[in-house]
């Protein structure tokens, strides 16, 4: 992107104020300092002392919220910490604005060295998928398990409908589309978004539709927010174009940690067809498909893949005495396998 694309970025001190992110009931939020990054992380307490420790990693242009319909679902059997990746959410721009997906992965790991909470159950969903994979690829220490919604790894064939957000990474393209779509409302942008990310847009109740205006009003307040989206959208480009020891195919077969695999068949962003490439990639991955679901199923499906993680816990020989697993829930029809 060039220089003159958008207007400068301030430093994170001199921002401007905006509405406060929401914080669900039984979540807490803070922000962490750590070299070149301040991170936001929302948590929650669990039902006891000493579970084994969780972090969700959310996708691109979402935030530590897509993980709240999920996380109080596991509040018994894992500690649960949700981050803002740089620039997303609450989380102010990386002082060397490195938006790539490994740029972001160092910020996980940095962040999972400094808490001491690891190795933890790591979860992504799409760009956040790509980059815990490679957290998990390079740093095994730090990974239990290691939980894959719709994850943006690199497909020959790229779905139509996704075309359009990865076009946000050439340069010139966030400033014609931030002029062309000047007078859109939040309300519009919300919609759309959720008509790209959901299976079934009607499943977003009015109280979550209600809460996507309320963030998406705030972002738009920060002079940041389409240049996060734009080099992070980059980053997923060029993490699609890396070869060798460092694509994201090679670095899926190096994850030594137990993986459930979620994919949606009525994703537009993520193809469904990679669901079974995915399986044979990484060595030892559990796979459930959700005919019905889109590109956030742990939004839209939360008791489904908190029943499949549950089900990862038994198989790794993790879960606890008093889990509540008990069989796929059938909020969606779902279809679970083994693979690697």
């Amino acid at each position: 992107m060039s220089s003159t694309e958008l207007p400068p970025v301030p430093p994170a001190n001199v921002l401007p104020k905006v509405t406060a992110v929401r914080v669900a009931d039984g979540e807490h939020l803070r922000s962490v300092r750590l070299p070149g990054i301040t991170l936001a992380v929302r948590s929650r307490r669990p039902v006891r002392q000493g579970l084994p420790p969780a972090l969700y990693v959310h996708g691109l242009g979402g935030s530590s919220q897509n993980w709240s319909a999920l996380m109080p679902l596991l509040d018994d059997v894992v500690d649960s910490e949700a981050v803002d990746l740089p620039g997303f959410g609450d989380s102010p721009p990386p002082d060397d604005g490195n938006y790539s997906v490994t740029g972001h992965a160092r910020a996980v790991i940095r962040y999972l060295d400094a808490s001491g909470r690891g190795p933890v159950h790591l979860f992504g969903n799409s760009l956040g998928g790509a980059v815990v994979t490679r957290v998990a690829a390079a740093r095994p220490d730090l990974v239990r398990t290691l939980t894959l919604v719709s994850p943006a790894l690199p497909e020959i064939r790229v779905q139509r409908s996704a075309v359009p957000t990865g076009l946000l990474a050439l340069p010139g393209v966030v400033s014609l589309f931030t002029r062309l779509t000047r007078e859109w409302t939040a309300e519009q942008r919300v919609r759309g978004v959720t008509a790209l990310c959901y299976g079934d847009p009607g499943r977003v109740t009015p109280e979550g539709f209600r809460n996507a205006v309320e963030e998406m009003e705030r972002r738009l307040q920060l002079p940041y927010f389409w240049d996060a989206m734009a080099r992070s959208a980059r980053g997923i480009v060029n993490a699609y174009t890396l070869g060798g020891q460092h694509g994201l195919w090679r670095q899926a077969g190096r994850v030594l940690a137990p993986t459930l695999l979620v994919y949606g068949g009525r994703d537009q962003l993520v193809g469904y067809r990679m669901a079974q490439r995915a399986a044979r990639a990484f060595r030892d991955s559990r796979l459930l498909t959700l005919p019905d679901a889109g590109h956030v199923a742990m939004m839209e499906y939360p008791e489904t893949v908190a029943t499949a993680f549950r089900e990862l816990l038994a198989y790794a020989g993790e879960s606890t005495a008093d889990d509540r697993t008990g069989g796929i829930v059938d909020d969606e029809p779902a279809q679970q396998t083994t693979g690697g």
